[in-house]
């Protein structure tokens, strides 16, 4: 048994493995390839798994996972910040989509109970598509972005009431009131246990864990929280998805959430790739092909009408015209809750294994085809605009007042690793000077005592790049490394600049002879504490032997150069200089490392920088001339040094697509 389950498992992840390295080729996301490997592996496919109940165990983990990420991730000040976007807009929505999806089906001859539940399933998007590939076209912040992000977590919490309705709606109870009755019981009860846990007792514990600075405890400690919140509410009548969810809301109002959803996603990820493929395992691709022309004209219906009353809702809240395309077009698909979803309809007798299959291939169809509607989404919208409304119903370029508090509470700002001495002057040094910054730091008593006291500090492993976007590197001026281990440093650069090559990373380290190590991997600047020692040492004798103040910052100056070597390293990536009244912008040198392809080969004029990446280019060195008096018919070449003018989040864009 245990060497099947093993065969299978490597089957399974053989092929991801394939599948989705092909399509990353493709940039399409990693979903899609656990969609299509579970077609392909499956009993409908190769039946090349036998032990589809074991995979089925691993995907109901992933379920698990995937919700308690989710109310990780679920803040309630996030809440309050988008409370529009996320209550009138998504619960618009949802009703539209139910309420038409319902009608739809109950006119195809459903009863009203099944037509609803249809509703259910329609109305639900993918949370994981979507957010994964507005995060790779870097438009989260985005009007559209923070539309669908609102839309999405009111989908993710209203997913957990339509569970428990499920089971209702079904009639599987004699005494509907009653059952009704109790179910609000249940949930008050829960939402009680859950307050409690919340506010008085899990924080406490985290605290007590996060002090022993034990990673694998901390891992342990999580994990059979989420668990144990699962198993209290399975117990109690209720799914294990909704107590992942509240397991997942109790540790996030404690300051060690994004710390555990760090240590979580790695599992979250493997967990839900099982899911993925596990859905895929259930299309039935003989009936796909018997009746593709029906589900074809299905999944254009289907993504017609969640657009539609995706855009009712998003205009109802009077956003301009594009973003309201963008968000509509985001959302058009069926998402993986409805998999989840669909499985307790089944149980319950609301679904028939025809209508199943169709919900299926419908929902895995639209989940396809959504990499290409986002990506061409932009062309869309233009085209529409252009097509059916006047001038009059122009986008507004104006936002309201609500998108300016939705705006990232990092921006232009310093990120400081590690709270000890250094960290700490630093952050005098930057609140003196009223630079923007938060702190990273992993000592749980550090954290608590600096928080009370208003310091922007973060319970966070620098090293991790979920806890690095939350700080908002892409948005930073500068991060400044100022642990001691030199281990801890290496991972932390290695991460930054896996995440970014264009943020300023200053390093503190203990000796001279790890500089050109860190340098090597990253770091911009290394200050090693061994040499500003000596530095001190020497200043200090030479004033006491009355050596006039300028000679004596000459001779400190050259010894920091001859060490530092910082204007010899020709090697080390692109420089970025700023002036000491920390202005929102950046002169950076980028290498033009493409031989072809835009914007290679292309003059400046053509490229139109300003209007594609909002930045300029004020200088280019070729062959070791500087050309400082350029035209717009000046062409950009391969190995071309191109001093850019412009945002740290557009110049990194640009640095992708030259490099």
């Amino acid at each position: 048994m245990e060497s099947t389950l093993l065969q299978d498992v490597l089957i399974l992840l053989g092929f991801s493995v394939m599948i989705v390295f092909l399509l990353q080729k493709l940039k399409l996301p990693s979903i899609l390839g656990f969609l299509i490997t579970g077609i392909i592996i499956g009993p409908y496919g190769l039946s090349l798994v036998t032990a589809v109940h074991q995979v089925e165990i691993f995907a109901e983990i992933g379920v698990i996972l995937l919700l308690f990420v989710i109310g990780l991730e679920l803040s309630i000040k996030q809440l309050i910040l988008i409370k529009k976007t996320v209550f009138i807009g998504g619960l618009l929505q949802v009703t539209l989509t139910v309420g038409i999806a319902a009608l739809a089906a109950n006119v195809f001859g459903a009863t009203w109970n099944k037509a609803v539940f249809i509703g259910f399933l329609v109305s639900l998007s993918s949370t994981a598509i979507v957010l994964k590939i507005l995060q790779d076209k870097n438009e989260i912040s985005a009007a559209h972005g923070r539309n669908a992000l609102g839309i999405l977590i009111f989908q993710d919490i209203i997913v957990v009431p339509m569970m428990l309705v499920t089971p209702i709606m079904a009639g599987n109870s004699d005494d509907i009131t009653g059952s009704i009755v109790g179910l609000l019981v249940k949930s008050l009860i829960v939402v009680a246990i859950t307050y409690i846990l919340a506010r008085y007792i899990v924080p406490k514990l985290m605290y007590l864990i996060a002090k022993t600075r034990s990673k694998e405890l901390f891992l342990l400690t999580t994990i059979t929280i989420c668990f144990a919140v699962a198993f209290l509410t399975s117990m109690a009548g209720l799914s294990l998805a909704l107590g992942a969810f509240l397991a997942g809301l109790i540790i996030s109002e404690s300051e060690y959430s994004h710390q555990a959803t760090s240590i979580i996603l790695p599992f979250r990820e493997l967990f839900t790739s099982f899911f993925f493929i596990s859905v895929g395992m259930l299309l039935n691709i003989s009936f796909f092909i018997e009746n593709v022309s029906m589900v074809l004209l299905l999944v254009a219906g289907v993504m017609v009408l969640k657009t539609l009353a995706t855009a009712i809702a998003v205009a109802v809240l009077k956003y301009p015209i594009k973003a309201v395309l963008l968000t509509a077009l985001a959302l058009s698909q069926v998402g993986e809750f409805a998999f989840i979803l669909a499985t307790i309809g089944m149980d319950n007798d609301l679904l028939d294994d025809t209508v199943y299959q169709y919900f299926l291939a419908i929902s895995i169809c639209s989940m396809l085809l959504t990499p290409f509607v986002i990506i061409y989404s932009d062309k869309i919208s233009d085209v529409f605009i252009k097509t059916f409304f006047s001038r009059k119903l122009k986008a507004k370029k104006d936002l309201e007042p609500e998108l300016a508090e939705e705006s990232s509470a990092f921006e232009n700002h310093l990120i400081i690793v590690g709270y000890g001495i250094n960290g700490r002057s630093l952050a005098k040094a930057a609140e003196f000077s009223n630079i923007p910054y938060v702190v990273l730091e992993l000592n749980a008593e550090t954290v608590r005592e600096e928080a009370e006291k208003g310091v922007p500090i973060i319970f966070g492993d620098a090293a991790d790049d979920h806890i690095l976007n939350h700080v908002n590197i892409y948005h930073a001026r500068a991060i400044v490394v100022a642990v001691s281990e030199l281990k801890i440093s290496k991972d932390i650069i290695i991460t930054v600049r896996n995440i970014t090559q264009s943020v300023y990373l200053l390093v503190r380290t203990k000796y001279v002879r790890e500089i050109n190590d860190l340098k090597a991997i990253g770091a911009d600047e290394v200050i090693p504490e061994e040499l500003e020692a000596a530095v001190e040492i020497f200043s200090r004798i030479l004033h006491n032997f009355l050596v006039p103040d300028d000679e004596v910052i000459n001779f400190i100056e050259s010894i920091r150069s001859d060490n530092y070597n910082l204007f010899q390293d020709k090697a080390k990536i692109a420089r970025t200089f700023k002036s000491d009244q920390v202005p929102d912008f950046n002169i950076t040198c980028l290498r033009v490392y493409k031989d072809s392809g835009s914007p290679v080969g292309r003059s400046l004029k053509d490229l139109d920088l300003r209007s594609k990446y909002n930045i300029n280019v004020i200088a280019v060195a070729r062959d070791g001339v500087m050309l400082s008096n350029i035209g717009a018919e000046e062409k950009i070449l391969q190995n071309d040094l191109l001093y850019v003018q412009g945002g740290v989040s557009e110049i990194e864009g640009f640095r992708k697509a030259i490099g």
